[in-house]
C-alpha cells in the first residue's frame, strides 16, 4: 500500500545517517520533475581524518565525491539529497534493506527486507573507484572477487545501463537463459535494485546441481524472494511472469538462438545476448560452394569458422530487427580477457520490418545458401 512521501523519506533520512549504513542509492526521476543530479550514492567511509559519510553525484558527464563529518554536516548534506526530487531510494543497513518507489502521484511504495550478512560498513578510501557495482558488495563474498570476475561483471553492468532507460520500470522481471553459476544473475539484480527498482530474477539453466547451488546462494544474499532458479532447458523452461528483460550470456552455439526466439515470443523490451560457439552456420558453410567471388573466405577452416562467427550474428542481427527491435553489435569484454567478446544488445521498438531490410536479408541467406536456426525457431 503507499506510503505518505514526507513519512517514507523520514525513514530514509533516519537510516542514512545511523550507524549500521552500508551504502544507498537515490536515482530516477519524478513526474514532472528533474533533479540536478542523475544519481547519488551515499556510504560511510574510513579516512585518516576519521569516519566520514561519502556521497557521490553524478550530473550524467562525471561523478563528483565529497566526504562529510558525522553530525550536522552529513546531516545538512542529506537533507540537501532528500530534497531533490529522485524517484527512487535503495538503502541498505547491517540488518535491513528499505526500497521506496515515489508514485505517479507523490506517493510512495516502500518495499522493506531484512539484509543478508554483509561486508563491514565502514569501508576504505581506495573502494571510491567508480565501479557500477561495489567491490565490498556482499555478492562478492559469496562468489568471490578476483580482479577478471570484477572486471567482467562491471563490463556486463555497464552494457546493461546502456541498455536500459534512466528510469526503470518496477516491477523490473527479468530472466537470464543459460545462467550457470549465476555471478551476473546475481550481479544484475544487485544493480538493478541499487537503481531503486523492485526487481523480480528468474535464472534457467539445465542442471539440476546449479539450481541448487543457485537457490543457495540467493538464500546467503537473503534475496531468495527476489531471485528464484528453474532447472529446465532454454526452450522449455516454464517461468512465472514474461519477462521485460531477456539475458543469454555465453549460451553455446544455438542455444543463443533459443533464447533469442525466446525474447522475441515474449516481446521481451530489453536483449542482452553474448553468443559463444557458432557450428551451425560453420557447418553450412563448409558443406556449400561460397559465392563469388568469397570462396576464400570458407576455403580454410580457421577463415571459415571466423567469417562463420561474423554471418551468424550479423544474421541473428538482421532478425530481430524483422521482428521489432533495435539493435546494436558492441564488444561485450576486453578481447585479451575472452575471444568471445561479442555483445548483442537489443531495444524493442515494435516498428514492422522494411521491405528493404527483408531483402537484405533474403539476399544474405540467399547467396551463402544458409538457414540460420533462429529463422527456423521464428518461422
Amino acid at each position: 500500500m503507499p506510503e505518505p512521501l514526507d513519512q517514507a523519506l523520514a525513514e530514509v533520512r533516519e537510516l542514512l545517517l545511523a550507524p549500521g549504513l552500508t551504502r544507498a542509492v537515490a536515482a530516477g526521476r519524478r513526474r514532472g520533475h528533474v533533479p540536478s543530479v542523475t544519481r547519488a550514492q551515499v556510504r560511510p567511509v574510513a579516512l585518516k581524518s576519521g569516519p566520514k559519510l561519502q556521497i557521490v553525484t553524478d550530473d550524467g558527464a562525471r561523478p563528483f565525491t565529497r566526504n562529510v563529518a558525522p553530525g550536522a554536516e552529513a546531516a545538512a548534506a542529506i537533507d540537501e539529497l532528500l530534497a531533490e526530487p529522485f524517484g527512487n531510494w535503495h538503502v541498505e543497513t547491517e540488518s535491513a534493506t528499505v526500497q521506496v518507489r515515489i508514485t505517479k502521484k507523490g506517493d510512495a511504495q516502500v518495499h522493506r527486507a531484512a539484509s543478508a550478512p554483509a561486508a563491514p560498513a565502514v569501508q576504505g578510501h581506495d573502494r571510491a573507484k567508480q565501479w557500477l557495482l561495489d567491490p565490498g558488495d556482499p555478492l562478492f563474498e559469496v562468489i568471490g572477487g578476483n580482479a577478471a570476475k570484477r572486471r567482467q561483471i562491471d563490463a556486463f553492468l555497464r552494457a546493461l545501463a546502456a541498455t536500459l532507460p534512466d528510469e526503470l520500470p518496477t516491477p523490473l522481471r527479468v530472466v537470464d537463459l543459460g545462467c550457470g553459476n549465476a555471478y551476473l544473475t546475481f550481479a544484475a539484480y544487485r544493480y538493478l535494485t541499487g537503481r531503486g527498482a523492485t526487481v523480480q530474477v528468474v535464472g534457467v539453466d539445465v542442471r539440476e546441481d546449479q539450481r541448487v547451488r543457485n537457490g543457495a546462494v540467493a538464500e546467503r544474499l537473503g534475496c531468495a524472494d527476489d531471485v528464484t532458479f528453474v532447472a529446465g532447458t532454454i526452450e522449455a523452461a516454464q517461468l512465472p511472469f514474461a519477462p521485460d528483460l531477456v539475458l543469454a550470456l555465453h549460451a553455446c552455439d544455438t542455444a543463443t538462438d533459443q533464447a533469442l526466439a525466446r525474447a522475441v515470443r515474449w516481446e521481451a523490451r530489453w536483449v542482452l545476448a553474448a553468443p559463444c560457439c557458432h557450428h551451425d552456420i560453420a557447418a553450412q558453410l563448409k558443406g556449400g560452394a561460397a559465392p563469388s567471388p568469397y570462396g576464400e573466405f570458407t576455403r580454410h577452416a580457421i577463415l571459415r569458422e571466423r567469417f562463420a562467427d561474423v554471418l551468424t550474428d550479423s544474421l541473428r542481427a538482421a532478425l530481430l530487427r524483422l521482428h521489432g527491435y533495435r539493435v546494436d553489435v558492441v564488444e561485450f569484454v576486453d578481447s585479451a580477457h575472452t575471444p568471445r567478446n561479442l555483445l548483442l544488445r537489443a531495444r524493442r521498438t515494435g516498428a514492422p520490418a522494411t521491405a528493404e531490410q527483408r531483402a537484405e536479408y533474403d539476399a544474405l541467406t540467399g547467396q551463402w545458401g544458409v538457414k540460420p536456426a533462429l529463422a527456423l525457431m521464428l518461422s
